[in-house]
């Protein structure tokens, strides 16, 4: 592991950012408009992260909520508010951008998410 990453690992093994250029899989994995939620093993440790889907575009976060640090939904792939037009934090209420991750209300205003470099490439989800 590389000092970069294990600086960057939390008691329990879980880490806060990956390679770039892992396959995630196709774009066709996620509905347009809705989310997926991913789990990446790096070495000993875990990434949690999701992914949403606006046509042919994807935003990538890390699954950690900026105002308690608790996972963003609570069932899984639910990280959408019911119309699909913001992320919500199941926990709180908070909501947040999809294209930049700003919280636009709830408990952790003017905070937001942390980013996770994803792109598509000849189909495919790979992070960035």
């Amino acid at each position: 592991m590389s000092e970069e990453v294990a600086s960057q690992v939390e008691h329990g093994g879980r880490v806060w950012s990956t390679p770039a250029g892992v396959n995630l899989g196709p774009l066709d994995l996620i509905a347009d408009g809705a989310a997926r939620n991913y789990v990446l093993q790096i070495g000993t440790n875990r990434f949690h992260g999701f992914v949403v889907r606006r046509r042919e575009a994807v935003f990538g976060y890390v699954d950690r909520c900026p105002h308690a640090g608790l996972p963003l939904a609570q069932a899984l792939d639910q990280y959408l508010t019911p119309d699909g037009g913001m992320i919500a934090c199941s926990w709180h209420g908070a909501v947040f951008s999809i294209e930049d991750g700003a919280c636009l209300g709830g408990p952790c205003a003017g905070a937001r998410l942390t980013p996770w470099p994803v792109r598509v490439e000849d189909g495919r989800i790979k992070t960035a």
